[in-house]
């Protein structure tokens, strides 16, 4: 089963049928399976850092990169290897891991 575009998971969650929040909801959805498609942990490759799957480029590489100055194009003519929707998916787990963690203050 290939990865469904933004806008089919936009028509099966019809904003009329389920409201604003689950359109929201929808596009949640797509983001993750964007990153379910196309990043790894694997405990050989990069000491298990999260990766580009079918490479070693960790999802911290890419976003060091673009903290650095690089955009998107300069990062996917170093890297051929890379596409658009790998960065998307690397600043989608990014944005995921940073919205679940949790400080503990005592």
């Amino acid at each position: 089963m290939g990865c469904r575009t933004n806008t089919d998971i936009q028509k099966r969650y019809r904003t009329e049928e389920l409201g604003i929040s689950n359109t929201i909801f929808a596009k949640t959805v797509y983001q993750m399976q964007i990153v379910l498609d196309r990043i790894s942990i694997n405990p050989e490759i990069r000491f298990g850092k999260p990766c580009i799957k079918g490479t070693r480029i960790a999802v911290v590489d890419i976003l060091q990169w673009l903290a650095s100055g690089m955009n998107e194009s300069e990062i996917l003519s170093d890297f051929p290897s890379l596409t658009h929707e790998d960065i998307l998916a690397a600043l989608s787990f990014a944005a995921n891991r940073e919205a679940s963690t949790k400080i503990k203050i005592s």
